[in-house]
């Protein structure tokens, strides 16, 4: 059976209201062909109309994708595409934020994993994930509960409820079941059969197919494709997605199959080519977030040390990312194994919109694959990145009055992680720090104050974090404070910083001051800082 048709043909069985789940982490994996062909078609016809849309991640970039259709939806003043939305991230899409905030869609935010883990879930027969990732957060029911509006409260549509098992609660996470699943592959034979090997990560396709194709309401699933094979000339070890799940297969055209947000495509991203070490990374120059990447290696190389073994690690959004750069440079790639929550393990992260992707994996997993390393506390730390921290320990990453880009894959990584490095610049606003002469120089400070009396909203809750054991840094460009029971603690302060002036003074709280050093002079040097010898002298 030939299941290869044109998108008008794929796309006409979708009715109205119906629930479609999309792959896409950002535009990687993304089947932007169908989604916009999908929102065309309405815009035609009047249908399908009503959608609740359920994604991964974000499915989209800036100007792509779902953030697309969200300025069309605004510019024409026509909304009755899309009633509801279950997504981990919207911070690409300033419009979607302020649909949502003005009530015109509801809208849900889970964590990334908790979406991922939710496909399988669902296509697995169950009613939803048992977890208990974020209890005392946004996401426990006697706060938010997920719901980013009005409307949502109101409505419903996806839910978190406290359930005991024993005596322990944990949260379950209940949503809509898919009726349709819109996912893409490189290449697809006759009946459907979806290799993966172009692509910069797998995201969670499978589970996203399971999840439409499972009881009691089986869906239908279609992919996205940018080129066709006979059957049976594909690797049996290579098909991601079997054909028989597969519904219909159309092939796009290249521009709207992109690898990542701004790459067509790259052998070394897809993992095909992995670069040797002398060509992996040129040194990034010496600047304040530079010192706050390195600081964080540091940190990971003792946990080395400490552990005795090479150790799996995280590195989110932001500054976290940017570790792996320093990594290359001091060429301890043979010592902490980085992991993107995507699925990619090793290589260099790439930023912003191409977040997700890597140049020079060794080793991609699914994203639920993924996930279940960093909730099982099988990595050995993670660093992420902050926007608010306060005397408690409770980190907000992102979310602020009038933005609302959702938790990402924060959650269930914070929680899981046995040891924490939320890594940021210690002020926000318009501001003039330098590194010069093995010192930090604050010419002119951030406007904005990041340690706050009260975060925004918790999406990491300190107190919850110590009962579990995890240990836990904050680390800045000028000064570095750990969580104890007695609140945050003043640990490190940079060469050149007023204490007073710089630290104390620009915090809503007063941190725990015992005795604390002075950062390490290496983060401040223009030449690296060699920790390889050090590392292979002490295993």
């Amino acid at each position: 059976m030939n299941k290869v048709v044109n998108v008008e043909e794929a796309l006409a069985s979708i009715k109205d209201g119906a629930v479609v789940a999309i792959s896409g982490f950002n535009v990687a994996v993304l089947p932007e062909y169908l989604l916009l062909n999908l929102y065309n078609k309405y815009k035609k016809t009047g249908h399908p109309k009503d959608l609740f849309l359920i994604a991964e991640a974000f499915p989209g970039a800036p100007g792509r994708g779902i953030d697309y259709i969200a300025r069309d939806m605004m510019n024409t003043g026509d909304f009755g595409f899309i009633r509801g939305l279950l997504f981990p991230f919207y911070g690409f899409s300033e419009v979607l934020q302020k649909m949502i905030l003005e009530n015109v869609v509801e809208a849900y935010s889970w964590g990334l994993g908790i979406l991922s883990y939710w496909f399988r879930e669902v296509g697995s027969g169950r009613p939803g994930v048992l977890t208990k990732v974020g209890l005392g957060t946004i996401f426990d029911p006697r706060k938010e509960g997920g719901a980013l509006n009005e409307l949502a409260k109101k409505r419903r549509s996806a839910t978190v409820e406290i359930v005991y098992v024993g005596d322990e609660k944990y949260l379950l996470y209940r949503a809509p079941k898919p009726e349709v699943a819109l996912v893409r592959g490189t290449t697809a034979d006759e009946i459907g059969n979806l290799t993966m090997e172009d692509e910069a990560v797998y995201g969670t396709a499978l589970n996203i197919v399971q999840a439409a194709k499972a009881l009691p309401n089986k869906g239908i699933a279609i992919a996205q494709v940018l080129r066709l094979a006979r059957f049976g000339s594909l690797r049996p070890q290579y098909v991601v997605i079997p054909g028989p799940l597969i519904d219909y297969v159309v092939v796009a055209p290249k521009e709207y199959h992109k690898q990542t947000a701004s790459i067509d495509y790259d052998p070394v991203v897809s993992g095909r080519i992995i670069p040797p070490e002398w060509q992996a990374q040129e040194p990034t120059p010496l600047d304040v977030r530079k010192v706050i990447a390195r600081r964080v290696l540091l940190e990971l190389a003792e946990i080395v040390k400490e552990c005795k073994r090479p150790i799996i690690i995280n590195l989110g959004i932001g500054i976290p990312a940017e570790v792996s750069n320093i990594i290359a440079e001091e060429r301890l790639s043979e010592y902490i194994y980085s992991t993107v929550e995507s699925g990619p393990w090793g290589g260099t992260s790439l930023h912003g919109a191409d977040f997700g992707a890597v140049r020079g994996p060794f080793a991609i997993l699914s994203m639920p694959d993924q996930f279940s390393l960093y909730e099982g506390g099988i990595i050995d730390a993670a660093s992420l990145g902050f926007l608010q921290v306060d005397e408690e320990g409770n980190v907000n990453p992102s979310m602020l009055p009038g933005r609302m880009p959702g938790p990402g894959g924060f959650p269930v990584i914070a929680d899981g992680a046995p040891r924490l490095i939320f890594a940021g610049e210690f002020s926000a606003g318009s501001r003039d720090i330098i590194v010069k002469d093995g010192q930090l120089k604050i010419e002119k400070d951030g406007n904005i104050t990041k340690f706050v009396k009260r975060v925004y909203k918790i999406i990491w809750n300190g107190r919850e974090g110590l009962k579990r054991g995890q240990k836990v840094l904050y680390v800045t460009e000028r000064a570095v404070f750990r969580l104890t029971q007695e609140g945050l603690e003043l640990v490190e302060v940079a060469p050149g910083v007023d204490v007073e002036k710089h630290i104390l003074n620009r915090m809503e709280f007063k941190p725990v001051v015992k005795r604390y050093e002075i950062m390490d002079e290496r983060l401040f040097d223009e030449e690296p800082m060699k920790l390889l010898a050090d590392l292979r002298g002490s295993l």
